[in-house]
């Protein structure tokens, strides 16, 4: 299957390549290879075989199978989904932080919690929610100006911004809520807890301790009994103005069966939205920003359209149906730097992908980073090119995976892709970004793609 798209008059430009080594292109990953891969960087891990061929297969201690074929995608997430629950890898890196939550769940339990869940993220909603968005790009470019004539490193700045938005359209006005703390806890769980160890990635039995995970647990523990103070001041007093997320869900049943959540699963829930909502949004926008500092065609062209747009103030709601160009670049971000690399799913019945057999047991693997970059589904794949997404474009949908799809889909896309356009479009409006010299950030992956080292540009107010 190949995926063909429109070309731009202008010469793409290609960011940094899949980082694998050569000797893992020619032959299966043994265990000492996983050890030293995963322990650096887990997309180290993908053979380079995985962006020409369908699937590759291999065993190190677990039999494995990475899949970039779309029709074999489709089935995994969509058609035959119940034979793929999430693998034990990815539960056991998040239970400690989000519990039984929509990410984690199964089943029964997770289809009732996502039709509780669902309204909350209606286009009416975000909307709403829109305002809060504005304001944090406001104060993130105030940040940037106060910084003067030095470079930024944009990736934390980002981070501060997409956390300032979380926090407000979570628990608005709820002065109880510990910020800082909360997001001291979520870095040290991200960087420490998951750093997938190579007993994770073999299979090993859940009751062999891993390393992190116990000093990070308790700063978890800490968050929650916060969370959970919140929700119960909330339930008691009530909250005016604009409902947030926690209104929504406090409101929320779930229409067949009109069960409510419980505090535990409404902390749960929150938790899950605040740890996936504004990591995976601050990477997208810290790449974005890499990408348009590495191009300044590109950059130029969204300035344009920004100022055109927006006329000297900050991005709305409203916005962002008018500033295709600046949302092609966030695609193109997403394609090339997806925050979830990879996702991992355990077989447990036999089935069948591109001529492969799956037993149970099974670790059946979507590497995103290879996918998206597939000399297969996508022409010249490692360019930085915009206008493939242009005049409303779009892929086969199993190959351009930034959000998930099938019933799983990321519940809060149409959030995080709304915030991302108005942030980016009120920054590229107010500064031009160009990049420091020698200092180019690696993609390495943990939980989520990060640039290591940061996103360090200079911002010259234009």
């Amino acid at each position: 299957m190949s995926v063909q798209h429109l070309h731009s008059s202008a010469t793409p430009v290609e960011p940094p390549a899949l980082p694998v080594r050569a000797e893992l292109v020619r032959k299966p990953l043994n265990a000492l290879q996983s050890w030293q891969a995963a322990r650096d960087n887990v997309l180290s891990i993908i053979p380079e075989a995985s962006t020409h061929l369908p699937i590759v297969s291999g065993k190190t201690g677990t039999p494995w199978h990475m899949v970039t074929d779309p029709e074999a995608i489709r089935r995994i997430l969509l058609e035959n989904v119940d034979n793929y629950p999430k693998s034990k890898v990815t539960k056991n890196l998040l239970r400690p932080a989000i519990g039984e939550s929509l990410f984690i769940a199964e089943g029964a339990h997770w289809r009732w919690q996502r039709r509780t869940a669902a309204p909350a993220f209606s286009h009416r909603n975000v909307m709403n929610l829109a305002p809060i968005m504005t304001g944090a790009a406001e104060r993130c470019t105030d940040r940037i100006d106060a910084a003067g004539n030095r470079a930024v490193n944009l990736l934390d700045e980002m981070v501060t911004t997409t956390f300032d938005v979380i926090a407000d359209v979570t628990f608005s006005g709820d002065k109880g809520f510990d910020r800082d703390g909360v997001q001291k806890a979520i870095d040290l769980y991200i960087s420490e807890a998951g750093k997938i160890s190579l007993f994770d990635i073999l299979g090993f039995p859940d009751w062999i301790p891993r390393p992190g995970r116990t000093v990070s647990a308790n700063g978890m523990t800490d968050m929650k009994v916060a969370a959970d103070r919140v929700i119960d001041a909330r339930t008691a007093q009530g909250h005016e103005g604009v409902p947030d997320l926690l209104d929504l869900l406090l409101d929320g049943e779930d229409p067949k069966t009109q069960r409510k959540m419980t505090t535990e699963e409404l902390r749960d829930n929150l938790l899950t939205f605040i740890v996936a909502g504004h990591e995976t949004t601050a990477l997208t926008l810290a790449w974005s920003l890499y990408l348009c500092a590495f191009d300044q065609d590109v950059q130029d062209r969204a300035r344009t359209e920004a100022h055109g747009v927006l006329q000297g103030r900050a991005a709305t709601g409203e916005d962002v149906a008018k500033l295709p160009f600046i949302r092609q670049i966030i695609d193109e971000a997403l394609r090339l730097y997806p925050p979830a690399g990879m996702v991992s799913r355990t077989a447990v019945a036999e089935d069948r992908l591109s001529g492969t057999q799956i037993h149970p047991g099974d670790t059946v693997i979507v590497p995103i980073y290879a996918l998206h970059r597939s000399h297969v589904l996508w022409d010249r794949p490692d360019a930085f090119d915009p206008d493939r997404w242009s005049h409303g474009w779009k892929p086969d949908r199993y190959a351009y995976l930034p959000f998930g799809d099938g019933p799983r889909i990321c519940i809060g896309a149409s959030f995080a892709i709304q915030e991302a356009v108005i942030i980016l479009a009120t920054l590229l409006s107010r500064f031009r970004f160009t990049s420091v010299k020698g200092v180019d950030p690696d993609p390495v992956m943990i939980i989520t793609l990060r640039p290591e080292g940061g996103v360090w540009l200079e911002a010259e107010p234009v």
